[in-house]
């Protein structure tokens, strides 16, 4: 009798052992699907943009796929960049904003084009002359099937002085590289290898 009990209560401990590493076992599946869960919820959560209606409550507030919007970004990010750095006034502290806050938005190539033309005299001959140069972007060109993005931006410059207006083309090519958001760059992106492939008179109307 004294065996047979042995023997019972090895048989328990096995069992209770087994019935041990199976609670285990499940506890540690649900810890990791719950983490999963969490991480993957997270993540669908910040490829969202949500835009506050006129600053109002949360519960007012739209939202869709970032990747949705991407393109959009890119294309103002692009824009906005060129607007920048062409857009011109007859003031030296205007003209060194915009072009600060349009090289922000750019590698060093876009510098290489600014020190460029600061050399040349190019700034200097607009505020001698009183001109305005405006620019007018036509369309901005993405290709997002390989990254970096490659960009073609197709525009024209109306150089605008006491006498006439002058038109001018104005196309250029860059890549776009992903990057962090901030309030001087919203779009998180960077423009790299800005090239200036043709920028050429079309007309002068006199005034």
């Amino acid at each position: 009798m004294e065996f047979k009990s042995l023997k019972n209560l090895e048989t328990s401990f096995r069992q209770i052992r087994l019935f041990g590493i199976i609670f285990l076992s499940l506890c540690a599946v649900v810890v990791i699907y719950s983490v999963y869960s969490s991480y993957a919820f997270a993540e669908k959560q910040r490829e969202k943009i949500y835009v506050l209606d006129g600053g109002k409550s949360l519960m007012l507030a739209l939202s869709q796929d970032l990747a949705q919007n991407r393109p959009a970004e890119a294309r103002e990010h692009v824009r906005r960049f060129h607007e920048l750095f062409f857009t011109l006034s007859p003031e030296k502290s205007a003209i060194e904003h915009n072009v600060k806050r349009a090289l922000l938005l750019a590698d060093k190539s876009a510098y290489n084009y600014y020190t460029d033309f600061a050399e040349k005299g190019y700034y200097n001959r607009i505020i001698a002359g009183n001109i305005n140069q405006v620019l007018q972007v036509d369309s901005v060109v993405c290709n997002f099937d390989r990254y970096p993005y490659q960009v073609s931006t197709y525009a024209r410059q109306m150089i605008i002085r006491e006498s006439n207006v002058t038109e001018r083309s104005l196309i250029t090519q860059c890549r776009l590289l992903n990057s962090s958001r901030s309030d001087d760059n919203p779009n998180g992106f960077t423009i790299e290898g800005f090239i200036i492939l043709e920028n050429r008179d079309l007309q002068t109307l006199e005034r």
